[in-house]
Protein backbone atom coordinates (compact mmCIF):
# COMPACT_ATOMS: atom_id res chain seq x y z
CA UNK A 1 0.00 0.00 0.00
CA UNK A 2 1.27 3.41 -1.11
CA UNK A 3 -0.17 6.41 0.26
CA UNK A 4 0.65 10.11 1.20
CA UNK A 5 -0.65 11.18 4.21
CA UNK A 6 -0.06 15.22 4.82
CA UNK A 7 1.43 16.28 8.15
CA UNK A 8 2.53 11.96 8.76
CA UNK A 9 4.34 11.31 5.42
CA UNK A 10 4.31 8.98 2.97
CA UNK A 11 3.41 5.41 3.21
CA UNK A 12 4.82 2.17 1.59
CA UNK A 13 3.75 -0.85 3.33
CA UNK A 14 4.89 -4.48 1.89
CA UNK A 15 4.51 -6.07 5.43
CA UNK A 16 2.07 -6.66 8.15
CA UNK A 17 3.15 -7.52 11.32
CA UNK A 18 0.69 -9.28 13.79
CA UNK A 19 0.29 -10.31 17.19
CA UNK A 20 -1.89 -13.38 18.01
CA UNK A 21 -3.17 -13.64 21.17
CA UNK A 22 -5.08 -10.51 22.24
CA UNK A 23 -5.26 -8.91 18.80
CA UNK A 24 -5.99 -11.72 16.19
CA UNK A 25 -7.27 -14.56 18.88
CA UNK A 26 -8.87 -14.45 22.15
CA UNK A 27 -7.36 -17.67 24.48
CA UNK A 28 -5.79 -19.17 21.50
CA UNK A 29 -8.25 -18.99 19.49
CA UNK A 30 -8.41 -17.07 16.00
CA UNK A 31 -11.14 -14.59 15.88
CA UNK A 32 -14.49 -14.93 13.81
CA UNK A 33 -14.31 -14.09 9.97
CA UNK A 34 -10.68 -13.26 10.39
CA UNK A 35 -8.87 -16.42 8.21
CA UNK A 36 -10.95 -14.69 5.22
CA UNK A 37 -9.73 -11.15 6.10
CA UNK A 38 -6.03 -12.62 6.54
CA UNK A 39 -6.74 -14.06 2.75
CA UNK A 40 -7.76 -11.02 1.12
CA UNK A 41 -4.80 -8.86 3.35
CA UNK A 42 -2.38 -11.33 1.79
CA UNK A 43 -2.75 -10.02 -1.90
CA UNK A 44 -1.53 -6.55 -0.61
CA UNK A 45 0.93 -7.42 2.37
CA UNK A 46 3.08 -10.27 3.17
CA UNK A 47 1.38 -10.81 6.66
CA UNK A 48 3.71 -12.14 9.60
CA UNK A 49 2.15 -13.57 13.04
CA UNK A 50 4.48 -12.69 16.04
CA UNK A 51 3.46 -14.40 19.45
CA UNK A 52 4.69 -15.61 22.51
CA UNK A 53 1.86 -18.16 21.88
CA UNK A 54 0.84 -18.69 25.83
CA UNK A 55 -2.01 -20.96 24.91
CA UNK A 56 -0.22 -23.36 22.54
CA UNK A 57 -2.34 -22.82 19.53
CA UNK A 58 -1.03 -20.21 17.18
CA UNK A 59 0.44 -22.65 14.82
CA UNK A 60 -2.54 -24.96 14.80
CA UNK A 61 -5.24 -22.07 14.36
CA UNK A 62 -3.60 -20.45 11.60
CA UNK A 63 -2.69 -23.79 9.71
CA UNK A 64 -3.01 -23.21 5.77
CA UNK A 65 -3.90 -19.64 6.08
CA UNK A 66 -1.58 -17.27 4.02
CA UNK A 67 1.11 -15.97 6.72
CA UNK A 68 4.27 -17.23 8.33
CA UNK A 69 4.15 -17.89 11.67
CA UNK A 70 7.01 -16.43 14.15
CA UNK A 71 6.77 -18.63 17.94
CA UNK A 72 9.13 -16.22 20.38
CA UNK A 73 10.25 -18.69 23.46
CA UNK A 74 11.98 -17.45 26.34
CA UNK A 75 12.75 -13.91 28.07
CA UNK A 76 12.82 -10.59 25.77
CA UNK A 77 9.51 -11.23 23.64
CA UNK A 78 9.00 -7.59 22.60
CA UNK A 79 13.01 -7.10 22.21
CA UNK A 80 12.56 -10.37 19.71
CA UNK A 81 9.61 -8.85 17.86
CA UNK A 82 11.01 -5.22 17.60
CA UNK A 83 13.80 -7.04 15.73
CA UNK A 84 11.90 -9.02 13.76
CA UNK A 85 10.40 -5.84 12.32
CA UNK A 86 13.79 -4.31 11.93
CA UNK A 87 14.86 -7.37 9.82
CA UNK A 88 11.71 -7.46 7.38
CA UNK A 89 12.15 -3.11 6.86
CA UNK A 90 10.68 -1.63 9.55
CA UNK A 91 9.92 1.68 7.10
CA UNK A 92 7.71 -1.06 4.97
CA UNK A 93 5.77 -2.44 7.96
CA UNK A 94 2.49 -1.77 9.71
CA UNK A 95 2.52 -4.01 12.79
CA UNK A 96 -1.22 -4.62 14.66
CA UNK A 97 -0.65 -5.37 18.26
CA UNK A 98 -2.29 -4.96 21.93
CA UNK A 99 0.51 -6.49 24.71
CA UNK A 100 2.94 -5.04 26.48
CA UNK A 101 5.52 -7.17 24.27
CA UNK A 102 4.27 -5.47 20.99
CA UNK A 103 5.01 -1.95 22.00
CA UNK A 104 8.49 -1.60 20.22
CA UNK A 105 7.60 -3.17 17.25
CA UNK A 106 4.31 -0.70 17.53
CA UNK A 107 7.17 1.69 17.82
CA UNK A 108 9.76 0.53 15.48
CA UNK A 109 7.19 0.26 12.56
CA UNK A 110 6.39 2.45 9.82
CA UNK A 111 2.36 2.54 10.90
CA UNK A 112 1.52 1.14 14.60
CA UNK A 113 -1.95 -0.02 15.20
CA UNK A 114 -2.79 -0.91 18.80
CA UNK A 115 -6.44 -2.76 18.70
CA UNK A 116 -8.81 -3.10 22.38
CA UNK A 117 -10.18 -6.13 22.36
CA UNK A 118 -11.14 -8.63 24.77
CA UNK A 119 -8.32 -8.84 26.61
CA UNK A 120 -7.60 -4.64 26.30
CA UNK A 121 -4.54 -2.85 25.73
CA UNK A 122 -1.64 -2.37 27.43
CA UNK A 123 -0.69 1.55 27.80
CA UNK A 124 2.80 0.90 26.61
CA UNK A 125 0.90 -0.61 23.28
CA UNK A 126 -0.77 2.39 22.81
CA UNK A 127 1.58 4.92 23.89
CA UNK A 128 3.96 3.52 21.19
CA UNK A 129 1.22 3.40 18.29
CA UNK A 130 0.27 5.68 15.78
CA UNK A 131 -3.51 4.67 15.78
CA UNK A 132 -5.52 3.50 18.29
CA UNK A 133 -8.63 0.83 16.98
CA UNK A 134 -11.40 -0.62 18.93
CA UNK A 135 -11.11 -3.77 17.43
CA UNK A 136 -9.05 -5.84 15.40
CA UNK A 137 -11.40 -5.73 12.79
CA UNK A 138 -11.74 -1.69 12.74
CA UNK A 139 -8.26 -1.92 11.92
CA UNK A 140 -8.25 -4.84 9.32
CA UNK A 141 -10.38 -1.80 7.70
CA UNK A 142 -8.33 0.60 7.62
CA UNK A 143 -5.82 -1.55 5.70
CA UNK A 144 -8.34 -2.39 3.44
CA UNK A 145 -9.66 1.07 2.83
CA UNK A 146 -6.04 3.27 3.42
CA UNK A 147 -8.55 6.64 3.41
CA UNK A 148 -9.43 5.54 7.11
CA UNK A 149 -5.84 5.97 7.57
CA UNK A 150 -5.58 9.30 5.90
CA UNK A 151 -8.67 10.45 7.85
CA UNK A 152 -7.16 9.94 10.98
CA UNK A 153 -3.59 10.76 10.58
CA UNK A 154 -3.47 13.46 8.36
CA UNK A 155 -2.44 16.87 9.82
Amino acid sequence: MNIDIAGFGSLSLKYLVLDYNGTIARDGKLLSNLDKTLEELAGKYSIHVLTADSCGTAALELAGLPCTVQIFNGDLIAEQKERYVHELGADHVVCVGNGANDRLMLKASRLGIAVLEGEGSAVSAIQHADVIARSIYDAMGMLMIPQRIIATLRG
